[in-house]
């Protein structure tokens, strides 16, 4: 078997586009629709498919046989692996072709394998934040909001409408209802079915899903203090462990715990949510 240089290689397999004094590697075989746009330094593998309206930041990286549907936004420094869809239509039935959005951030990897559906009229939009993994074969359904620095572990799935908060981790393989909203640094267990909300700060595994402590590794690393995660602790232990009933443990929470940020936060989450708590 011959081999090539690197040199030949890039001479045989990159078609060097220079326009406006902007230079990106885009292999040949890939098919760029006229009005998508492209940043600076974008590099395009083989066989992949850049639809209607697409906007793809600089420096990112798409791999091969990845297809970038129409109205897709993709930010800066982002690396999309082989063989990911990202704006494709809802699986949703009642979607009837209306003009919606994907939207990605900027630093976000999607590995291999990744759907990501555009929205419907209900949202307008899908958004994936900055600095998210979402690993090999996780899909994100229609109408999802996922913040900054989320984490979905292989074969991961979300529902339609849900909401993922800001460093939340989803070990693999996990489910999640559609219209179940997930709190800030939560860390899901693999292989559990999220079908209730889940609060901020908070472990939750077990089948049912249910409190298992707070997430403290996760904490620790983004730089909670002894304080502030004890206080998470202890108004966990009040609203989760305690025999009243859960409104009654609202109410001792605010007469017990000052004022703080932490508290209020926790009490926000739990008051506007639609579904029930785990």
């Amino acid at each position: 078997m011959k081999f090539l240089s690197l040199k030949q290689n890039l001479q045989q397999i990159l078609l060097i586009e220079r326009k406006n004094n902007i230079i990106n590697l885009i292999h040949p075989t890939a098919i760029i629709d006229e009005s998508a746009l492209l940043g600076s330094n974008v590099k395009i593998g083989p066989y992949s498919v850049i639809g209607e309206n697409a906007d793809i930041g600089d420096n990112t990286v798409i791999g091969n046989h990845v297809n970038i549907l129409p109205n897709v936004k993709i930010g800066t420094s982002c690396q999309v692996f082989h063989a990911s869809s990202i704006g494709e239509i809802p699986q949703d039935l009642k979607f009837e072709g209306e003009d919606t959005k994907t939207i990605i951030g900027d630093n976000t990897i999607i590995r291999e394998y990744v759907t990501i559906n555009r929205g419907t009229s209900e949202s307008g939009e899908t958004r994936v934040g900055s600095n998210c993994l979402l690993m090999a074969s996780t899909h994100v359904a229609h109408d999802c909001i996922l913040g900054d620095n989320v984490i979905m572990s292989n074969l991961t799935t979300l529902g339609g409408h849900v909401e993922v908060q800001n460093w939340v981790v989803l070990g693999g393989g996990v489910l999640v209802h559609q219209f179940t909203k997930i709190g800030e640094h939560a860390f899901i267990g693999g292989g559990f079915r999220v079908v209730q909300d889940v609060p901020p700060f908070i472990l939750g595994a077990d089948s049912p899903l249910a409190f298992q402590g707070i997430n403290s590794t996760g904490l620790k690393r983004r730089g909670f203090s002894p304080s502030d995660r004890k206080i998470i602790k202890e108004i966990y232990k009040v609203y989760f462990r305690l025999t009243e009933n859960r409104n009654e443990s609202i109410l001792k929470i605010e007469k017990e715990f000052p004022k703080s940020s932490l508290r209020d936060q926790i009490l926000n989450f739990i008051r506007s949510s639609n579904r029930g708590i785990i």
